[in-house]
């Protein structure tokens, strides 16, 4: 059976990458069913292997599961890159079975009876193993009587059902309510690359005309552009539809549930259950960041969206919701002279990802990332490349996978097929993937400034994963609590701009002329006009995660079952919050709010703020040690880049997190940072 199935031994390709070439979706099936089995007999062996000890146990148990892990890494990247009916339906079939696996494993007596006597050795990474582990074991249902444990298994197995419906739905309804246009003259404003695009795509979809997929966010990235308000607002309010349908019961049995749970596991709400074990440590300190700003937020967005409507009056036009991003970027255009389909001249893909976010990586980290053009990857367009230290010892692998497909989920993200460990001896293969529109031409896409700053957010990830340096896999890269996991990846962002890295990749895609520094000071500017904004739509999506999540099973019966209910209970939350602003809809709405209902992000939406306090104020940190700005130097920036890797990077959830941040920084955190870049200086 192994020998004829490549997913139930490891791959013989270098870093143990899959061998995707011989992988089908019928190896799958068997797979997990294999995987499952051995998991078990696993668990068996430490259970009759005698008096529990360090190894027989808490070792045991951390190298268990590994054929497993592989399955279902492979399987669950595949699905959120390609997700057809096919997979599909094997997630449908083997999620359940796979929460049925894990709660009978942190719900066996014996198992958490060897875990309570077993004694840790004395270093710091395999003492807080031990602890996260009885934890994991009580907050998963072990101290539970019969009927409690029963109960909770019932509950999990139906989330997980309902996680991967809400996913499929807003999958489904993203490629249905793709808008079509059968006269190009309504995409008017847009380049004509993107326009080629936008013809593109209809014919992969079979369509005749012109259409625009729908990402992700309530705004689309081209409403900035379009010149025609009519399509403005037809692409906008078919971005709210999204899963009104489909979605909507299901997330409503989503809260219903996740309200039981916690309570039968002795919270009192989800947020109080999750956010436990986030740094935040209590959901009372998340509402606290996100109510002590939204107020602030609110009268900085309402004084931008006085400037767009002025600007707009003197064009005799008005500025509805789906007009928002079209007027901010006429007054960005003419306060700091941006124009932002000129900009993107000077970010082709290719050049930013390798001469700038590789070189980044480079100057701080000393490692280097080259190509691997001679393994595959799980689509066409996805490249491996291959991390290694200065010395030319091996790190670990990296697939970018960087273009839209029909099949693909929405927005960007990190993940990985293999994760580091020296305990189990493997080192890491990440991936990177985003949903840029490739060029109908075959040319390279020209990144907009958001997008750019993506690319480098993921790779703040990817960093955290490759550049992991701990024993125990359940520790590895980015498995750490929510609102720390983004502090890597945003404080990658700031190198984005940063003079030495941003000059050694943005060079106009015609003339090869560096990008002039008015251009980027223009940039500068630009970037903090619209932060009214941004942060609102943010925090108002934090704001409607947080109170769904704080409700208790019969405040969440009392809310209501159709569509108008839900959007009065949004409404509430951010009048709560002191949140209201014309013309202003939250990034995400609940239908379509993937994070939380199918992403893990439950009660932890608020953690990018939380972590761009730590970005903000750690940022601060490299400028004053002289390794960001104008004035840095080479020695400054590797001997500050080690420091961070070697305390945030290489330590996964080995040792304390605010401790780690503590003894970066030398002091205890501090928001100030966050709210001068935020324009928020006066708010707390």
């Amino acid at each position: 059976m192994s020998e004829q199935n490549p997913l139930l031994t490891p791959s013989t390709l270098p870093y143990q990458l899959p061998d995707f070439a011989a992988i089908e979706i019928d190896h799958f099936r068997p797979a997990f069913a294999a995987a499952l089995a051995e998991h078990d007999a696993e668990i068996t062996t430490i259970l009759n292997s005698g008096e529990a000890t360090w190894s027989n146990t808490v070792e045991a148990l951390e190298s268990a599961g590994q054929t497993l892990n592989r399955v279902a890494g492979v399987f669950f990247n595949l699905q959120g890159t390609d997700s057809t009916e096919e997979f599909d339906a094997i997630a449908a079939e083997i999620v359940p079975q796979l929460s049925a696996h894990s709660d009978r494993i942190y719900q066996n007596p014996e198992l958490y009876a060897r875990l309570k006597a077993v004694t840790p050795p004395a270093d710091e990474e395999s003492q807080r193993l031990l602890d996260h582990l009885r934890r994991a074991f009580r907050r998963r249902g072990a101290d539970l009587d019969g009927a409690g444990k029963a109960r909770l298994s019932e509950l999990n197995q139906r989330l997980s059902v309902l996680s991967e419906d809400f996913g499929r739905n807003l999958l489904a309804d993203t490629r249905e309510l793709a808008v079509g246009f059968a006269d190009p003259t309504a995409l008017e404003g847009l380049s004509q690359g993107r326009i080629d695009a936008a013809a593109d795509y209809a014919r992969t979809t079979g369509v005749d005309g012109w259409v625009l997929p729908l990402e992700l966010p309530t705004v689309q990235s081209v409403q900035a552009n379009l010149a025609n308000a009519d399509t403005r607002a037809q692409l906008y309010e078919t971005s709210q539809r999204r899963g009104a349908k489909s979605n909507l019961p299901v997330l409503l049995e989503t809260v219903q549930l996740r309200a039981e749970r916690a309570q039968l596991l002795g919270y009192a709400t989800h947020a109080d259950y999750v956010i436990e074990e986030e740094t935040a440590g209590t959901a009372a300190a998340a509402r606290d960041l996100l109510f002590d700003l939204a107020p602030a937020a609110a009268a900085n967005a309402t004084g931008e969206h006085k400037l767009l409507t002025e600007a707009a009056n003197a064009a005799s036009a008005e500025v509805a919701a789906a007009d928002w991003p079209y007027w901010e970027s006429k007054v960005r255009q003419r306060d700091f002279d941006l124009d932002t389909d000129e900009l993107r001249k000077y970010f082709p893909l290719d050049r930013v990802l390798v001469d700038g976010v590789f070189h980044a990586a480079q100057r701080l980290y000393g490692i280097t990332v080259e190509p691997r053009d001679e393994l595959r990857g799980h689509a066409e367009g996805v490249r491996v490349w291959e991390v290694k230290e200065a010395d030319g010892t091996g790190i670990g692998l990296l697939l970018t996978d960087y273009f839209g497909r029909p099949t693909k989920r929405g927005g960007a993200w990190m993940s990985s097929f293999v994760d580091q460990s020296h305990l189990l001896g493997t080192k890491p293969v990440v991936i990177n993937v985003m949903g840029l529109t490739r060029p109908a031409d075959g040319s390279q896409p020209l990144l907009s400034i958001d997008e750019v700053t993506t690319l480098f957010h993921e790779f703040g990830h990817a960093l955290h994963g490759l550049l992991s340096e701990v024993r125990y896999p359940s520790f590895s890269g980015t498995s750490v609590p929510r609102d720390y996991v983004e502090f890597p990846s945003q404080i990658n962002e700031n190198w984005a701009f940063d003079p030495a890295v941003v000059r050694n990749y943005a060079r106009h895609v015609e003339t090869g002329e560096v990008i002039p520094q008015e251009l980027l000071d223009a940039v500068a500017a630009a970037q903090q006009f619209g932060q009214g904004f941004a942060t609102s739509e943010y925090l108002a999506a934090a704001i409607i995660d947080l109170a769904w999540h704080s409700l208790n099973p019969s405040q969440v019966a009392a809310v209501g079952e159709d569509l108008a209910a839900v959007e009065a209970f949004e409404e509430q939350a951010l009048k709560d919050a002191g949140l209201v602003v014309e013309d202003l809809a939250p990034r995400y709405r609940s239908t379509y709010f993937n994070h939380i209902f199918a992403g893990g992000y439950s009660a932890g939406y608020y953690s990018y703020l939380w972590a761009e306090a730590l970005d903000a104020d750690g940022f601060d940190w490299f400028t004053e040690s002289g390794a960001a700005g104008e004035d840095a130097t080479e020695v400054a920036v590797r001997h500050a880049g080690q420091r961070f890797r070697e305390l945030v990077l290489s330590r996964g959830a080995s040792r304390d997190f605010t401790g780690a941040f503590e003894e970066l920084r030398g002091r205890a955190k501090d928001v100030g940072p966050l709210l001068r870049r935020r324009g928020l200086a006066g708010a707390a």
